[in-house]
């Protein structure tokens, strides 16, 4: 469970998490450094610059696990490749020297990470604020993930009737599939309900 609020001003408790954001920052630099589609890469950093300030002036009222900051700071290095590179456009094939053809998944991959990764922070702040129990206590953490990500395909549907053009196919990154939001959704939700049983047996420490 968590630790009482008073303990969250010390030095030795926001050590890690400083050293989190801190390593983060150097990803986030990296990925900053000459992207591939800039106003795409601009349109994927609202997230960034949404969360990173959110958890820094929120963290009096509310810090999470070290366990938690680090599959947070995790997801959003994925992000930042996907970023840097557009996501339909990230060469994790010739990295891994995997002989690929077709589509490029690594959107997949994050929207999957998105659920997987993030959930255990929502258990946490719903476990904590909430009180919850049974199967509640994993079904509106799991909700809250499903519910972000359907928003998540909203906006950026929203966003391609907006800007339109190459802007609108990098940041959408269908690349022709009908039913690509469907599938990122699914990839999210998949990812969460692995987490569920992960958390279920395992706490993270402070």
């Amino acid at each position: 469970m968590m630790r009482p609020a008073a303990s969250v001003g010390s030095v030795s408790t926001w050590r890690m998490p400083g050293l989190m954001l801190l390593g983060y920052s150097v990803v986030w630099s990296i990925s900053a450094y000459k992207p591939w589609f800039p106003r795409d890469w601009l349109l994927e950093n609202i997230l960034v610059f949404i969360a990173i300030p959110l958890l820094v002036f929120t963290r009096t009222r509310f810090r999470f696990s070290n366990t938690n900051y680090g599959l947070i700071c995790i997801f959003l290095c994925f992000h930042s490749v996907g970023a840097h590179y557009t996501y339909a456009e990230v060469p994790y094939a010739q990295w891994l020297n995997w002989n690929i053809d077709g589509r490029n998944h690594y959107d997949r991959l994050v929207h999957f990470l998105f659920g997987a990764l993030i959930y255990p922070a929502l258990y946490e702040l719903c476990n904590a604020r909430f009180s919850l129990r049974g199967i509640w206590r994993s079904l509106v953490p799991l909700s809250l993930i499903m519910a972000q990500s359907e928003l998540y395909e909203i906006i950026e549907w929203q966003a391609a009737l907006w800007f339109g053009g190459e802007l609108w196919q990098a940041y959408l990154g269908s690349q022709g599939d009908v039913w690509d939001a469907q599938k990122d959704s699914f990839a999210a939700a998949l990812g969460a309900l692995l987490s569920t049983v992960f958390v279920k047996y395992f706490r993270p420490a402070r």
